[in-house]
């Protein structure tokens, strides 16, 4: 896949209809916005649009629309009202069930250069995830340019990233999706050398392509989180009641045979912090003790990985010049199984590679333990960046003009 994409750097938007995909899936309770992360990252491209005298026309999916009811409840409006106090200016919101319906044809055609408008929740029309021209055509028909600048799903061929821009003559990416091509891209394409891939969360099931690949790219690939236990019973390790999946585990003895052969460094738990169960309720008080990796008592459970792991791990990553990191390396929700997540973000904090975190639960996990703001970047995707560490091609980034 060509990483060499169009920019809005690239083109002159002036006086022209500019439908730019954004990522508004924000998470709303009763009607108001609790987290507006992606609305505040979207605004940068959008003020260059504006800025250059586009008329700037916005979707966006939110949610996942199956019912009637949902469409009540997964409206944009919100989304329309929050983004006009955030841009200082009006964004126009055009309510059509359809979503390309009279409400946004009659906005689009009063649009003066520089003005805004935020088309209603492209889910509304089911084609949208099937990628069906009908609604891909009544998209194009709004707009002379497209600018995709939504990673969340660029792992996904839909209506409004993919459909729309094979329409139109002149489809880019916006500063988001250049962020992610040139960190989380790059990175896995042509990384600064020593590499090292940190891979946690619980299921090895997750991340079979992802370990595949970073196998190839990386000099040494770490795994931690509930996924390492299935790689020690590989090896014969007594893990006891830990996280194993039984059927992968002729995987694992391959995969670590491959790291054999291709002379890269894999590093597992050498020490277990360990309970008699999974907490409950998650955060609540949990009695732990350590352990050596290769002898879990078969009454306990493994929930996070020991002190001369994290020693072990903080190590490996501060000979790095770049670091990829998806997945955490314990139950980081509970703050006594969180230290082991916690060491490898300050390990990362501390050390002056290129650290670029894969999204989902890692980009949480760094966020909410304070690390957010030490790292190289936060990818914004959970499924997208797992496939661009696979090494697939991502259709939402595919559909973009090559420079």
């Amino acid at each position: 896949m060509s990483l060499n994409k169009k920019s809005v750097d690239d083109i002159n938007v002036k006086g022209k209809r500019v439908l730019c995909r954004c990522d508004f899936n924000v998470p709303l309770k009763d009607g108001q916005i609790t987290d507006e992360n992606r609305l505040v990252a979207a605004l940068p491209t959008i003020k260059k649009l504006i800025a250059d005298g586009g008329k700037v026309i916005l979707c966006s999916h939110l949610g996942k629309v199956k019912t009637e009811e949902d469409k009540q409840t997964k409206t944009l409006a919100p989304v329309a009202k929050r983004l006009s106090e955030l841009l200082g200016q009006d964004v126009k919101f055009a309510a059509d069930p359809e979503v390309v319906g009279p409400n946004a044809k009659a906005a689009v055609e009063a649009m003066n250069d520089g003005d805004v408008i935020l088309l209603e929740n492209t889910r509304f029309r089911a084609e949208e995830t099937k990628n069906g021209e009908a609604f891909s055509k009544d998209l194009a028909s709004l707009c002379d340019v497209f600018v995709n600048d939504a990673f969340g799903t660029a792992h996904r061929a839909h209506c409004s990233n993919v459909g729309v821009a094979s329409l139109v003559d002149t489809a880019v990416v916006g500063y988001l999706m250049q962020k992610e091509i040139d960190f989380l891209g790059n990175a896995v394409e042509n990384p600064v050398r020593p590499f090292v891939a940190i891979l946690g969360g619980a299921k090895v099931a997750d991340k079979l392509n992802v370990i595949s690949n970073l196998l190839e790219k990386c000099d040494t690939l770490i795994i931690g989180g509930g996924m390492a236990y299935t790689f020690l019973k590989a090896q014969g390790k007594e893990v006891g009641l830990s996280l194993v999946d039984d059927t992968k585990l002729d995987y694992c003895k391959e995969m670590l045979d491959k790291a054999d052969k291709l002379g890269k460094k894999l590093l597992l738990p050498i020490d277990t912090v360990i309970a008699k169960g999974f907490p409950d309720p998650i955060d609540g008080p949990i009695e732990v003790s350590t352990v050596p990796s290769d002898s879990i008592p078969a009454d306990m459970e493994g929930l996070d990985i020991g002190e001369k792991t994290r020693e072990l791990f903080a190590d490996a990553a501060k000979t790095a010049k770049t670091v990829v990191w998806n997945g955490p390396m314990g139950v980081f929700e509970n703050p006594t199984l969180a230290a082991g997540t916690i060491a490898v973000a300050q390990a990362l904090a501390d050390t002056d590679a290129t650290t670029i975190i894969g999204g989902g639960d890692s980009a949480a996990a760094c966020n909410q333990l304070g690390f957010g703001d030490k790292m190289s970047h936060i990818s914004t995707g959970g499924g997208a960046s797992l496939e661009f560490l696979e090494g697939k091609e991502l259709p939402g980034v595919a559909a973009a003009n090559n420079r």
